[in-house]
C-alpha cells in the first residue's frame, strides 16, 4: 500500500470504527477474502473465517441492542472502552510498513477520530432516547450501520476522496457532538430544576 492509501485506510477504519467496529472489521473482512482489496499483511486476518464469524455474531448483537432505548446507551457506555483501542489496533496493524513514530502518529490519530465519532454517536442516542417514538433510534442505527460499512469500502476504493470525505465528516461530528452536548446538558439540568 502505498502512503495515501494506508492513510486513507487508518482514517476511514477510525471513523468507521467508532460508529460500528464489528461493521468495519467484516467489511475489512469480507472485502479481503473476497479479493476485492488487498490488506496489509498485519490485518488479513480480518478475513480468517473465525474473525468474520466473531465479527459477524457480534455485529448482529450491537445491530439488535442499537434498535431499543436505553440498552443502546448501556451497548455505548461499554463500547466506549472498545472502538478506540480497537481503532489503535487497527491503525497500528496498517501501518506495519512505516517507521515507529508514523506508527503510533496514525495510531493516535485513529484512535482520537474513534473517540470522537463514538461520542458523538453516544450523544445522539442519548438525545434519541429522549424522544418517545422509536423510530429515531431505528433510523440512527441503520445510517450509522450503512455510513461504516460504506466508508470502509470507500477509504480502500478511493483513498484520495475518502481522506477529504473522512476530514468533512469529522468536522461535522465535532459541530454535532458540541450541541448534543449543550443540548443534554440544559436537558439534565431541567430535569433536576423539576
Amino acid at each position: 500500500m502505498n502512503p495515501i492509501e494506508t492513510l486513507s485506510l487508518v482514517l476511514g477504519a477510525g471513523f468507521s470504527s467508532g460508529l460500528n467496529l464489528y461493521a468495519t472489521v467484516a467489511t475489512l473482512g469480507l472485502l479481503e477474502r473476497f479479493g476485492i482489496i488487498h490488506l496489509p499483511p498485519q490485518l488479513q486476518v480480518l478475513s480468517h473465517p473465525i474473525v468474520l464469524t466473531i465479527a459477524g455474531v457480534l455485529y448482529v448483537m450491537e445491530f439488535l441492542a442499537d434498535k431499543v432505548p436505553y440498552v443502546d446507551s448501556v451497548w455505548q457506555a461499554v463500547h466506549t472502552f472498545i472502538r478506540p483501542p480497537a481503532a489503535v489496533l487497527l491503525a497500528f496493524s496498517a501501518t506495519a510498513a512505516a517507521p515507529e513514530a508514523w506508527r503510533w502518529g496514525a495510531a493516535l490519530l485513529a484512535g482520537g477520530i474513534a473517540l470522537t465519532l463514538h461520542g458523538t454517536k453516544a450523544s445522539a442516542r442519548a438525545a434519541a432516547n429522549m424522544s418517545p417514538e422509536p423510530l429515531s433510534n431505528w433510523a440512527l442505527s441503520f445510517g450509522e450501520d450503512v455510513l461504516a460499512v460504506w466508508l470502509t469500502w470507500f477509504a480502500t476504493a478511493h483513498p484520495a476522496i475518502a481522506i477529504v470525505v473522512v476530514a468533512a465528516l469529522f468536522l461535522v461530528s465535532l459541530f454535532l457532538l458540541y450541541h448534543l452536548f449543550h443540548f443534554l446538558r440544559s436537558t439534565l439540568r431541567k430535569l433536576a430544576e423539576t
